[in-house]
C-alpha cells in the first residue's frame, strides 16, 4: 500500500500521518524557527550581505536563506546581535559587511570594539547626547538615584564598560566637570581599557572643529543639572 504522507520540506515519505506530524527535518526546523528574533536578525544580515557585498538587485527571500549553506553562520551572528544588543544594530550589520572580515569573525569582541570606536568618532553630537542620557537614566532607575549624579556615584567598573561600549560618549563625558573628575578616579587598568575611545588629541581637534556642538552639549548638561 503506497503512502501519501510526504514531508513538504525534505520529501521524505511516511506510512502514518502522525509520524509525519512529529517529523522534524533540518529544513522544517529552520522554517519553524522563522519567527524567533535571532533568526529574523540573521535574515536581515543575510539580505544586507547580498545587497551590499554581492550587489544583488533581487532581494533574497526567507526560502533563499533556509537553503543557504551559510544559514547557521548567519543565525549565530543573529544570536550575537540579540544577546549583545549593539548600538544601532542595522548600522553594525552594514559595518561588518563592508569591513571585508569573514562571516565567522563578525561575532568577535574586537570587531564590535572597532565599530564602536568608529561610531563615536563620526556620529553627531545630538545622537551622542541622547544615548548617554538614556544610559544615565537607566542607571538612576536601577539604583533609585538622581540620574544626573551618574558621574559622581556610578560604579567605576560599570562606567568603564559603558564608555567602552559607546553607551556614554566622550561628547558628554569630556564636557562636564563631574565626567572629567570621574576619569581621575579610574584605575590604570580601567584607563587602559577606555583609552582608545578617549584619545585626547582626537577629541581636542574634534571639539575645536565643532564649537557649536560643544556649546549644545554644555547647554544640555547645564539644563540637566549635571555637575
Amino acid at each position: 500500500m503506497s503512502s501519501n504522507f510526504k514531508c513538504g520540506y525534505c520529501d521524505k515519505v511516511f506510512v502514518k500521518e502522525k509520524t509525519l506530524a512529529v517529523h522534524v527535518c533540518e529544513k522544517k526546523r529552520r522554517h519553524l524557527a522563522r519567527g524567533e528574533k535571532h533568526v529574523q536578525m540573521a535574515l536581515i544580515a543575510y539580505q544586507q550581505f547580498y545587497k551590499i557585498a554581492q550587489r544583488s538587485t533581487k532581494p533574497k527571500t526567507f526560502d533563499d536563506f533556509v537553503d543557504s549553506p551559510y544559514y547557521n553562520a548567519f543565525v549565530k551572528f543573529g544570536s550575537f546581535l540579540v544577546n549583545s544588543k549593539p548600538i544601532q544594530p542595522e548600522q553594525f550589520i552594514d559595518y561588518v559587511i563592508k569591513s571585508g572580515v569573514k562571516l565567522d569573525h563578525w561575532c568577535r569582541d574586537a570587531m564590535y570594539d572597532s565599530y564602536v570606536l568608529d561610531l563615536i568618532k563620526t556620529e553627531t553630537a545630538d545622537g551622542a547626547i541622547q544615548r548617554s542620557m538614556t544610559t544615565m537614566l537607566d542607571w538612576g532607575q536601577e539604583n533609585n538615584s538622581p540620574w544626573e549624579h551618574y558621574f559622581q556615584y556610578v560604579n567605576l567598573n560599570r562606567a568603564t564598560h559603558n564608555i567602552k561600549e559607546g553607551l556614554v560618549s566622550p561628547w558628554v563625558l569630556l564636557n562636564c566637570n563631574s565626567g572629567r573628575k570621574m576619569l581621575s578616579k579610574l584605575s590604570d587598568e580601567q584607563l587602559d581599557i577606555i583609552s582608545p575611545f578617549l584619545d585626547p588629541d582626537f577629541w581636542r581637534v574634534k571639539f575645536q572643529k565643532y564649537p557649536a556642538d560643544v556649546e549644545l552639549i554644555k547647554e544640555v548638561v547645564g539644563e540637566a543639572k549635571i555637575p
